[in-house]
This record gives structure tokens, sequence and C-alpha cells, in this order.
């Protein structure tokens, strides 16, 4: 149970549900209340396929360029580390993100779903969480589990746009989303230590 919640935690940070507010409330700022519900949920499965496609092919993609275990913890945590490292010194999931809209008439994929809530991050980080090599697919299929609750909470929070808005103000979603900066950065860092300590045990 602990492992769960533990996970939930992470890909809470990772994905950054209550970050993705302010760029879906600047998205939809043209569109009434009924297109707004559709983009919300519409986003939500979208980012929720993107990241299962790369659950299920991402490491068949890396194995087949021959890239080892070792090298891919560290590119990745690398890769995690910078990305935490724009959420913490940054502007800000919501002022980087609201800078992405260009076409208020296509925002349901980009930038709702993609980057905003199937982040490079996110994409990153349940590639590495559900390694073929590390975890049983018993494990991998409660991790998928634990993403789809994440992007359902995500979903539930944009319908809910306006009155987390009010409640916690874009200063506090800024505050939030580098907090999630700084648990995304220890993550990576312990991903790259691994990786090291894998890779050195193995030269040996």
């Amino acid at each position: 149970m602990k492992e769960i919640l533990s996970t939930v935690f992470f890909l809470f940070a990772v994905i950054d549900p209550i970050g993705s507010v302010p760029v879906y409330m600047e998205a939809t700022k043209l569109f009434d209340k009924k297109k707004k519900r559709f983009i919300a949920i519409r986003a939500s499965i979208v980012a929720f396929l993107v990241l299962l496609f790369f659950i299920l092919i991402g490491q068949l993609i890396l194995e087949a360029m021959n890239v080892s275990l070792d090298a891919f913890q560290i590119s990745g945590g690398i890769i995690l580390f910078l990305f935490a490292l724009t959420m913490i010194f940054g502007d800000g999931k919501p002022a980087s993100e609201k800078h992405l809209i260009k076409d208020y008439k296509h925002v349901t994929v980009f930038p709702v779903a993609i980057p905003s809530i199937a982040s490079p991050g996110a994409i990153m980080a349940v590639v590495l969480m559900t390694d073929n090599h590390i975890y049983t697919i018993q494990q991998q299929a409660v991790t998928t589990g634990l993403v789809l609750v994440v992007t359902g909470i995500t979903c539930l929070l944009l319908l809910a746009a306006n009155h987390v808005q009010k409640r916690i103000g874009d200063y506090g979603i800024t505050v939030i989303s580098k907090i999630m900066g700084l648990i995304l950065a220890a993550y990576a860092v312990q991903s790259v230590l691994s990786g090291l300590k894998d890779f050195f045990v193995v030269l040996k």
C-alpha cells in the first residue's frame, strides 16, 4: 500500500494536474461550458493514451536501438532532472505553456493534452517506472492503472478549473508546481545514481 501511495504521489508530481489548470483555462477561454467539458475529457483521454503508448512501446524502441538499462536510467534521470529544473527555476508550468497557445480552435491535443498533461517528463517517468528488466508484468499493470487514476484526477480538476483557480490562485498554482519540480528532481537524481551503481557493478 505504501508503494502504491508513493507511486501515485510521484505521478502526481510529474504530471502536475494542478499546474495544468491555468493552461486549460487560457486554452478554453473562448469556448462555452459544454465545449470546455469536452476539451477537458478528450485531452485527458489523449494524454493517457500517449502515456500508455510509451509504457507499452517505449522500452522496445530503446532496446531495438541497443540502449542498455543503465544508460537509459542515467540519461532518463538527467532529462527528468533538467525538466525538473525548468519547473523550479523557470516561469513555472502555467506561464511557460500558456505561451504555446497559438490556435485556440485546436487546443485539445496541443497544448492541453501534450505537453501540459503528457509532458516529456511524464513520458520519460512512465517508461522508467515500467521497465521490463526491473518490474514484473503485475507491477507494470498496477503502475499503468495508477497513471489512469492520476489522469482521471487531472480530468476532474480541469472540469472544476474555475473553483480550483479561485481557491488557490495563479501564485499558489505556481508554488505547487515548483514543489512538484523538487520532488521530481530528487527522483531524477536517484535514477542517475542507480544507473551509475549498476553500471560500475557490471564493470567489476
